[in-house]
């Protein structure tokens, strides 16, 4: 799963995690004729955010490397980024395998850097390993869009854009503390991602910070998983026995969460809710059901990819970003992590993976 920027480092923070980067930039990134305009939907892809603009320009050539889609997150990360790249008749997209080896990667972008490709977006497998890649290309002339893994060196790239893990957590958080404000010496738990990635650490971070505006709310245990449903599974099997009592569940993962809905209804448990993270259609129908314990997931859009396409394309042909003053694409963009419950669940269903 992926590493965002520090808080302090988070630039533009857009106002619904649902919509690519692709509806800021309207004016500037779409070949498509406002009356020929479509509001299309997929499960995976994020096309409910119509494209609509400016005229195509000159023919691009984006490098889309990307670390193996072992996980349903990294998988819609490929969808988004073929299905917008498809969008423009100007540009054709030049995708990697993706690999989770450092050193893979790595003589995969330099294959699309010897290729002299228009702009780079990468998604690093490991953001500070592939930092000198990132700073070759931007040497050579190659804009770097840096895909939320984020690396080591801001001049590795020339813009990133990616999820806030910081704002899962504390949105989360904020959730179930509305939820249990008036509830005396409420319990929750967490079931965590995992613990050596710095994206953990953050969402962590963001949940703890939350719950301390709510002092009748206490954390009294905490478990990682490894994003797998085999891990969530068994490491909420745990949690349930050391647990015989609490009102809340705040679960990192969607992935792993299949396994820790498993483990909780085979523990026969109702007496708590339970939020999930990342955005997974499995789990946005279930909310939508309202047949089990998940009441909530906040989301870490991988529409993210059909952004950075976008941004890319925008950077190669010198355009700004509709709706902004400056002639420039920002240095940094965050997405918002909207919190989806049965309420708005069928706006934010299309953007849902598998």
């Amino acid at each position: 799963m992926p590493q965002n920027p520090i808080p302090s480092r988070r630039g533009l923070l857009f106002g619904t995690a649902a919509v690519s980067a692709g509806a800021l930039l309207t004016a500037c990134t779409s070949n498509e004729p406002k009356e020929t305009e479509t509001t299309e939907k997929t499960e995976t892809t994020g096309d409910q955010a119509p494209i609509a603009g400016d005229k195509p320009g000159k023919a691009v050539t984006i490098g889309f490397a990307g670390p193996q889609a072992d996980h349903g997150w990294l998988n819609a990360i490929n969808d988004n980024a073929r299905s917008r790249a498809k969008k423009y008749d100007d540009v054709t997209l030049e995708i990697t395998e993706g690999s989770n080896d450092t050193a893979a990667q790595i003589g995969q972008v330099q294959t699309l850097i010897n290729k002299k490709v228009d702009v780079l977006v990468i998604l690093p497998a490991d953001g500070k390993a592939l930092t000198q890649i990132g700073l070759q290309a931007m040497r050579e002339g190659i804009p770097v869009i840096n895909l939320d893994r984020v690396f080591a060196s801001p001049q590795a790239y020339r813009c990133w854009i990616g999820g806030d893990n910081y704002g899962m957590g504390l949105n989360a958080g904020r959730y179930i503390g509305e939820r249990l404000k008036d509830k005396a010496d409420a319990k929750v738990i967490e079931l965590a991602g995992v613990d050596s990635l710095e994206l953990t650490k953050q969402r962590t971070q963001g949940f703890d910070d939350a719950l301390k505006n709510y002092p009748n709310i206490k954390k009294v245990a905490r478990q990682a998983a490894d994003f797998t449903v085999e891990s969530g599974q068994a490491k909420m099997a745990q949690l349930l026995q050391a647990q015989s009592r609490f009102d809340a569940l705040w679960n990192h993962d969607d992935d792993q969460g299949v396994g820790a809905l498993r483990a909780i209804a085979q523990a026969g448990r109702k007496d708590f809710l339970m939020v999930g993270g990342a955005g997974a259609k499995s789990a946005m129908d279930a909310i939508k059901a309202d047949d089990s314990v998940l009441k909530a997931t906040v989301l870490y859009p991988p529409t993210m990819a059909a952004s950075a396409i976008d941004i890319a394309r925008a950077v190669a042909q010198r355009k700004g970003i509709g709706g902004m003053s400056e002639l420039e694409i920002p240095a940094s963009i965050t997405l918002y992590s909207a919190v989806v419950t049965k309420a708005n669940v069928d706006q934010y269903l299309p953007t849902g993976f598998s």
